[in-house]
């Protein structure tokens, strides 16, 4: 239906600006939400539950992942994390525009199970800057963040898996982007129909 949002999944290594452009993005933009995860992994300073993430047990997360309603789970680090897809389902029936952040594993088993899904993958300028990113973040020593730029180096691989690239050198540039493509769909004549109808009908009558 026409009527219905879009769900889009937006993945990248760890240090590429995911999180932050995805936090501004959804703060300047109407009708779009971030699904919350479920994440076996300790709880950050800073951090709250049902916002963040839904902090659960392996075992309360083996039990629902068991009932099947995870439209993708993964082991990232050795902490698991999941998506709930009755949620997003909801969502989207309401016209909600939804984001998924998560790795490339999981992108892939969402788009099996929801190959409209629209893909985003978003790099860093170079290694370098990645390196950077991680190190200024101080949430993790040197022991941890090389074994992040292997693993970004492997995620990376996967770039032309994806509908959409965006490079985070310019914060702001980098944002833009995303959001048109965001906004493109929106453009579309199915939801303009449906949700600039009044106006529409204005100009006709």
């Amino acid at each position: 239906m026409a009527n219905k949002g879009k769900l889009y999944i937006i993945a990248a290594p760890s240090g590429a600006g995911k999180t932050s452009l995805v936090k501004a993005m959804v703060a300047s933009t109407p009708h779009v939400k971030v699904s919350v995860s479920h994440t076996t992994r300790p709880i950050r300073p800073g951090e709250e539950d049902g916002v963040n993430y839904h902090f659960v047990s392996k075992d309360e997360f083996t039990s629902v992942m068991g009932q099947g309603h995870f439209l993708e789970h993964a082991e990232v680090f050795g902490n698991f994390y999941g998506t709930s897809e009755v949620w997003v389902r909801e969502q989207m029936e309401q016209g909600v525009d939804v984001i998924l952040e998560i790795d490339w594993q999981g992108a892939e088993q969402v788009r099996r199970l929801m190959p409209e899904a629209v893909s985003i993958f978003i790099l860093p300028p170079s290694k370098e800057a990645l390196r950077e990113r991680l190190i200024g973040r101080q949430t993790d020593d040197m022991e941890v963040i090389e074994r992040r730029m292997s693993e970004a180096v492997s995620e990376m691989s996967h770039y032309a898996e994806f509908d959409y690239i965006v490079i985070n050198d310019e914060f702001d540039l980098a944002l833009r982007d995303l959001q048109t493509i965001i906004r493109s769909r929106r453009l579309s004549i199915g939801w303009v129909q449906h949700y600039r109808n009044d106006m529409i009908q204005g100009l006709l009558n």
